[in-house]
């Protein structure tokens, strides 16, 4: 009796590990398969047999052993953050490796979650600024440098819009039109004081940086990989978020655009 009792513990243990790591890895945008895998591959190291396991982007189902002993476990925040999926993925091969075992592999997803690994918020700006003006020139076979400096300033002050919206709210979708509102009223209001701008260029520049297109090949690959539930609801949020981010523009376009 006492041995089953502590073979239950174990078991709940790596469970409990598995949904762990599995839940961190789809707040970090990654695809169904490899959560699946992931977690599959930590339950087979742990000694675990009859492991089986189904993946939403909202939710883990999991169950280990003979008499199926399962959890679930609920996924309220999402992001892309490839950083937070790849040390998951080397903790997971570390433990295959036998370089920690399983406590110091669930110690280390709980620290994981605790700090989720993130660049810096003006690094993060930076980087918007400088990807406007190059994806700028990416799409637009029709633009002028002056376009350049401007789409680099638009593009990093509205990102940093972006991410003041979503730190103090939890609505999905606002954070995107309400930053593509904000995005199109300073761009038309510069267009307006240096008329040599193009508003189109600077506007499909700094808006690309917003666009989710990770989301977007996460979704097909979830669907050629016949993970169609997932699929079907990376792609939902996906075309909810292109429809929030030209719903800003359109909407910034129309309020001001006659005006000025």
């Amino acid at each position: 009796m006492n041995k089953e009792h502590v073979s239950q513990d174990y078991t709940a243990e790596v469970l409990d590990t598995c949904l762990k790591a599995g839940r961190l890895m789809i707040e970090g945008g990654s695809e169904t398969y490899r959560v699946e895998d992931t977690m599959m591959r930590i339950a087979r190291n742990a000694g675990i047999a009859g492991a089986r396991c189904f993946t939403t982007p909202t939710g883990i189902f999991m169950s280990l052993g003979e008499h199926s002993y399962t959890q679930v476990t609920q996924v309220k925040k999402r992001n892309i953050n490839l950083e937070l999926v790849d040390r998951v993925n080397e903790l997971s091969r570390e433990f295959a490796a036998k370089k920690i075992t399983l406590k110091e592999l669930q110690e280390r997803l709980q620290q994981i979650s605790i700090s989720i690994p993130d660049f810096p918020i003006w690094l993060q700006i930076i980087g918007a600024a400088i990807l406007s003006p190059t994806l700028m020139v990416l799409f637009m076979d029709d633009y002028d440098w002056i376009d350049f400096p401007a789409a680099a300033v638009i593009g990093g002050v509205s990102y940093a819009v972006y991410l003041a919206i979503k730190r103090y709210t939890n609505i999905r979708f606002l954070a995107e039109m309400v930053t593509a509102i904000f995005m199109g009223v300073i761009t038309i209001f510069a267009c307006k004081l240096f008329p040599k701008l193009i508003v189109d260029n600077i506007l499909i520049g700094s808006l690309m940086t917003l666009v989710p297109g990770v989301a977007i090949t996460n979704a097909l690959r979830d669907l050629f990989g016949g993970d169609l539930l997932s699929g079907m609801a990376r792609t939902t949020e996906a075309v909810l978020t292109a429809i929030a981010l030209g719903g800003g523009i359109g909407i910034a376009i129309k309020l001001l655009w006659g005006v000025m």
